[in-house]
Order: structure tokens, then C-alpha cells, then sequence
């Protein structure tokens, strides 16, 4: 607007001192009335001139205006396309570790069934020889009755009469199987009968404390406790495999879960220091241990 005014105030100048050069001049009227005219309008062009700037000014900042508010609300939907792309990249990363979780627990199931199946087969290839050796002494027990049996005419050899009030030697009543038990307890144990499955490894361990399938029986009893929230049971069971048990296939899986044992007891350092071990393990749990690293922030390797 000063600008304006000051255009408007530099041209009336300019008239009227055209005007007053004319009135002073010796020129002819007639020509005087000519320059005022050409003079008017060129106050006019100048005028209509400015008033077309300033009307293509005003045009020109409307337009910056609606571009200023086009950008800022680009701008806000373009924050909140990365906040939703946050928000979907977290839970990925949580419906990931989730599945992960999953398929290392279905992968553990797995070599657990492999491993019992090993070992079940082996059982049945030493039942099988001793049924073979049964049936070998049945027979010759069946041969030996088939013969005639001796009479005081017919005396046995040594010249003393078979008696015939003679009884068969006493049965021993076997053990229980081995295999049978544990199967069930694991059966129990993944329908959800804890406190049955309990009892049945406690007696597999009863009975058959050496076998190949001990530190399995310990491990799942430290799975109950840990799913009853009996943590330091827990943490108690999987050191006994981790300590006794060093070649069992269960050792990552119980160094894994002591370690979160250890984490909800709030020790902490123990339970990284167990996690950072089945990483360097490298077991079937270590995305598992990863991925509770991760979650605490806290590196793989100890120093980094």
C-alpha cells in the first residue's frame, strides 16, 4: 500500500507540474489541451497499470497460500502413512518372533519324537532277542514235555524215579516298561495333565534313572513347574540337566528356558548370560535367544 501511494503521489506530482510548466510556457492553448490530455492518459494507463499488478500480486499470493496448505497437509498424511507403517512393521516383528516361537517349539517336538523313536526302536530290537531267547526255552520246555515221562519200570537215567509232585521254578514279576511309561507321561504331559504326568516321569526316574531318556524326564518336569509359575523349581530342574546331563540333546532347550526362568525371578544377568549361551551353542532355540535379546536391547555377545 506505501508503494502504491508513493507511485500515486510521484505521478500527481508530475501533473501538476506539467501543468504549471504549461501555464508558465508561451505555448498555445490548443497545444496545452493536447499534452493534458496525453498526460491524463498516461496517468490512466499507469493507473489501470498497477491496479492490474496488484490484482496479479494478490492472484499470485492466493495461489502460494492454497500450495502452503497443499504441502502442510501432504506433509501431515505423508507422518501419519509412517506412523501406520511403524505401527505395521512392530507388529510383523511381533507376529514374527510369535511364529518363530511357534515353529522352534513344533521343531523341539519334532527332534524330540525323533529322538524317542531312535531309542524306542532300540528297545524293541533288544525286546525282540529276548522274546526270540523266550520262545527258544518254551520250546525246548515243550520238546522236553512231548517226551513219555519215566515209570519205576523206566526209571530216569541215574536209576531215581521222576516225582511226580515236582513244581515248576517261581516267576519273577518283570518291571515295568520303560518306553510304556515315559509314553504315557508324555502323552499327559502335552494334554495338559500336568499333575498325572508329573507323577509318571518321577517314577520313570524311580525306576530307570540311567537311561538315555532321564534328562528328558527331568526337562519336561521343569516344563511343568515353569508353566505353574514355580520358577525356581523350574530353574532347579533344568540345572539338574544342564549340570548331569551334558550330551543330552535337551541341554540348549534347558539353558533357553532357565534362562527365562531367571529372567522372571529378576536375575537378570543370569538369564542373559544363559541366552548369549545357546546362541554360541547354536541350537534349535537360538532365534528364540536372539530374539529375547532383542527384546531386553541387550547384544548377543557379552563386551559389545
Amino acid at each position: 500500500m506505501k508503494k502504491r501511494q508513493a507511485v500515486v503521489l510521484l505521478i500527481s506530482g508530475m501533473v501538476i507540474g506539467a501543468i504549471g510548466g504549461m501555464l508558465l510556457s508561451p505555448a498555445p492553448v490548443g497545444a496545452v489541451a493536447k499534452e493534458m490530455i496525453e498526460l491524463l492518459t498516461g496517468v490512466t494507463n499507469l493507473q489501470q497499470g498497477q491496479r492490474d499488478m496488484q490484482s496479479s500480486i494478490d492472484t499470485k499470493f492466493s495461489e502460494l497460500h492454497t500450495l502452503i496448505a497443499q504441502q502442510t497437509d501432504s506433509e501431515n498424511k505423508l507422518n501419519a502413512s509412517i506412523g501406520a507403517l511403524q505401527k505395521t512393521m512392530q507388529d510383523l516383528q511381533a507376529n514374527t518372533g510369535a511364529q518363530l516361537s511357534t515353529m522352534t517349539t513344533q521343531v523341539q517336538g519334532v527332534t524330540d519324537n525323533v529322538s524317542e523313536t531312535q531309542t524306542r526302536l532300540s528297545k524293541i530290537n533288544t525286546q525282540l532277542v529276548e522274546v526270540q531267547n523266550t520262545l527258544q526255552t518254551i520250546d525246548a520246555k515243550v520238546s522236553a514235555l512231548a517226551q513219555p515221562a519215566p515209570s519205576a519200570a523206566n526209571p530216569a537215567p541215574g536209576g531215581v524215579p521222576n516225582s511226580p509232585g515236582g513244581s515248576a521254578p517261581p516267576s519273577s514279576t518283570p518291571p515295568p516298561s520303560p518306553q510304556v511309561l515315559y509314553d504315557s507321561a508324555r502323552q499327559d504331559f502335552s494334554t495338559g495333565k500336568y499333575v498325572l504326568a508329573l507323577q509318571e516321569f518321577q517314577d520313570y526316574l524311580k525306576y530307570f534313572p540311567d537311561t538315555e531318556l532321564a534328562p528328558n524326564a527331568i526337562f519336561y518336569q521343569g516344563e511343568i513347574a515353569y508353566t505353574e509359575k514355580r520358577f525356581d523349581d523350574a530353574i532347579k530342574l533344568y540345572s539338574n540337566v544342564i549340570d548331569n546331563f551334558p550330551k543330552s540333546f535337551k541341554v540348549t532347550a534347558s539353558l533357553y528356558k532357565r534362562g527365562l526362568a531367571y529372567l522372571q525371578t529378576n536375575k537378570r544377568a543370569s538369564g542373559i548370560a544363559d541366552l548369549r549361551r545357546v546362541i554360541q551353542l547354536r541350537g534349535d532355540e537360538e532365534p528364540l535367544a536372539r530374539a529375547k535379546l532383542r527384546e531386553l536391547n541387550v547384544p548377543v555377545t557379552a563386551g559389545r
